[in-house]
């Protein structure tokens, strides 16, 4: 061999296009596309079988992607450093290319091992940024806004008209197979629920997606995904695109933005607009992350740890199995099982009825949610689940009414009725608050179903208490870049260089 063979190690990066890695690759010599199917990662406590059967499906599509470049996906099972052991033996020069991964704190201990193997083997392994997260640590100090708008406006990459691939031959020796759906397993990982609704995974599935969003759902989103009844289809539905790369996240910028430049109505440029923002905020939340790595495992503000919150197994199960007794919570986690999705709002309403209301610790409150989410991204979960339960040391404590949210939001109890049957034939005026309607009309009726395990009122003057009586006592301060406020403003939009946008709930400063 003239050259070194160059092996793109695909992770959370399921794609061709806009692909920084195999663009580098293509340029430089012959191309091994690579993907490894780590058991040890889907048998994580906040990973699931639900989000590997999205993955399966996009390996498939990615497999058709390359096959018409003229390639194809190699397969390797195990520990990713067997897969290099192996290549290392029979291409010993061979260089590595892939994105960089703002995963959990297995795949960076892993990435860590991945560094030490090729400094070890004097092999070279190039890293590419695939969202606008400022790397490394020394860098990111007041740098992210001003590189994210550089950085989004960037040519997307590009592959060369011919690429050479690895001839099958090379890899005889090898345990690595091409890819093929027989390869590919079924069950990887757990799954309390039969996901019956699962978004299919995949870029031909994204860019669909993608298309219907901006050509016609996006017109109503401002104002439409608060409540699951319209988030449904008012939302962009790109999270799990994004999550694993099925979509690059710079195309979706540009795309939004030229959709936005040629949108006349002023109503749907404002909604366009605002899901722009929302892009930006994906890349914030990451970039915290990024910076608060500990969040995963501990409170973003150690102080809060004090508030009393045991772990009570009651409580857990009737959360997680949607028997709350507040029919609003217990709809939105039975349409999470059976989706695998469910809008903002609503993930934030789940998160505080289990921390605020249930007084539940928050680490099993999020492990619980981030196996049910398809979409799961590391770097806006946790720094969802530590503001939504206090844990960032918020200056609001954002506790979500579920009477409340679901008299604004389901209004008709549609919602409420399709997700809790047993409440499907009871009045109107019971169908929000079933607690408060009398017994022997429970009785005539059959009414099925629990009462709340706490009374919100009076949790929730005690937990205002016992927040205050931290604050006092501990001087507490948010954690940084976590500091939450009303905007003054009205809505900015990203496009405006160096500008911090205001998103909907005003979460940042």
């Amino acid at each position: 061999m003239s050259t070194s063979v160059q092996v793109v190690w695909f992770k959370r990066d399921l794609r061709c296009v806009d692909h920084a890695a195999l663009a580098a690759a293509a340029k430089a010599g012959p191309v091994l596309a690579l993907y490894v199917i780590e058991p040890n990662y889907w048998q994580l406590s906040d990973t699931s079988n639900r989000q590997w059967m999205f993955v399966r499906d996009a390996l498939v599509d990615l497999q058709q992607q390359l096959a018409a470049l003229g390639g194809q996906l190699w397969l390797a099972h195990g520990h990713v450093l067997e897969a290099l052991s192996e290549l290392h033996q029979v291409l010993p020069q061979f260089v590595l290319h892939s994105h960089q991964e703002h995963g959990n704190l297995w795949t960076f201990k892993r990435d860590q091992a991945v560094g030490r193997f090729c400094r070890g083997h004097q092999l070279t392994w190039h890293e590419y940024p695939q969202f606008g997260v400022v790397r490394p640590v020394q860098r990111r100090v007041g740098r992210f806004h001003e590189h994210w708008f550089d950085w989004m406006q960037q040519a997307q990459q590009t592959l060369p008209e011919h690429i050479a691939f690895v001839p099958p031959a090379w890899l005889e020796s090898t345990s690595l197979r091409p890819l093929t759906i027989e390869l590919l397993p079924t069950n990887l990982g757990t799954d309390a629920y039969l996901l019956r609704s699962r978004q299919q995974g995949g870029r031909r599935e994204g860019l669909a997606l993608l298309e219907s969003f901006l050509t016609r759902r996006s017109e109503h989103y401002r104002g439409s995904i608060s409540s699951p009844l319209t988030a449904v289809s008012s939302c962009s539905r790109l999270s799990p695109y994004l999550a694993y790369g099925c979509l690059s996240l710079k195309e979706i910028v540009q795309a939004t933005e030229s959709s936005r430049a040629k949108t006349v109505p002023i109503h749907w440029r404002k909604s366009l607009a605002d899901f722009s923002q929302r892009l930006w905020w994906h890349c914030y939340f990451i970039q915290r992350f990024e910076s608060h790595h500990r969040m995963e495992f501990q409170a973003l503000v150690p102080a809060t740890d004090k508030l009393p919150r045991p772990f009570d197994a009651e409580r857990f199960a009737a959360w997680q199995h949607g028997r709350t007794g507040w029919p609003m919570v217990d709809a939105c986690m039975r349409y999470l099982h059976v989706h695998g999705w469910i809008n903002f709002r609503m993930r934030a309403m789940l998160v505080s009825a289990a921390t605020y209301s249930l007084s539940l610790p928050w680490r099993p409150v999020a492990e619980w949610l981030a196996q049910l989410f398809v979409d799961y991204e590391p770097g806006i979960h946790f720094p969802q689940v530590q503001m939504q339960s206090g844990h960032a040391g918020n200056s609001i404590l954002r506790i979500y009414n579920p009477v409340m949210q679901a008299q604004k939001l389901d209004p008709q109890g549609q919602f409420v009725r399709r997700w809790v049957p047993e409440l499907r034939s009871i009045d109107a005026m019971w169908l929000f608050e079933p607690w408060l309607m009398p017994v022997h009309l429970k009785q005539q009726q059959g009414i099925d179903y629990p009462l709340p395990l706490v009374d919100f009122e009076q949790a929730h003057r005690q937990l205002k208490n016992d927040v205050s009586q931290l604050r006092k006592e501990h001087n507490l301060r948010p954690a940084h870049g976590f500091n939450e406020r009303r905007s003054r403003t009205g809505s900015r939009s990203p496009s405006r260089k160096n500008t911090p946008p205001d998103n909907q709930l005003s979460l940042f400063d």
